[in-house]
């Protein structure tokens, strides 16, 4: 049989083979784990330079259309200074003379008015014109109460 210092021997060296062996398993496993990591870092390392291309070219092309935009802009620019000078041009060219004639149709027509209220008061025209427009109520045909006049409101004091 065995003595007892054979038997604690044995014991530690069957303790010693079962650790080796778990940490044999473990360094297996972790050699296999890096080795994945290793083809994904190849895998990621041969994608990302495809992708690095077509990001550099959309880069590329959002800049080649800054640019375009930025002509387009300018032209915009350009065509809104000269649609604003056509503006000034056309209302100095047209509203002077349009400013002139209603002026001018103004003062006729104030003309023919002073001159049918003269008519009125000489008896020359055969109706009779205030009647009428009193009939109408009043100048201008509003009719008196049309519109009411509306009582001051005023406490003394002036406005605050």
């Amino acid at each position: 049989m065995l003595t007892g210092g054979q038997l604690a021997g044995l014991i530690v060296a069957v303790f010693w083979a079962v650790l080796v062996t778990v940490i044999a398993l473990t360094l297996l496993r972790l050699a296999r784990l890096l080795r994945e990591a290793g083809d994904v870092v190849r895998e990621f390392g041969d994608q990302a330079g495809p992708l690095l291309d077509d990001m550099s070219r959309t880069v590329r092309r959002a800049n080649e259309q800054l640019g375009r935009t930025e002509a387009v802009t300018k032209q915009v620019a350009g065509v809104t200074q000269n649609v604003s000078a056509v503006t000034t041009v056309m209302s100095s060219v047209v509203g002077g003379p349009l400013v002139k004639a209603a002026a001018f149709s103004y003062g006729v027509r104030k003309a023919l008015g002073n001159r049918d209220d003269a008519d009125d008061r000489t008896g020359d025209r055969t109706g009779d014109r205030a009647a009428d427009r009193a009939e109408q109520g009043g100048r201008n045909g509003r009719s008196k109460t049309a519109r009411k006049e509306l009582p001051a409101r005023s406490s003394g004091r002036g406005r605050r």
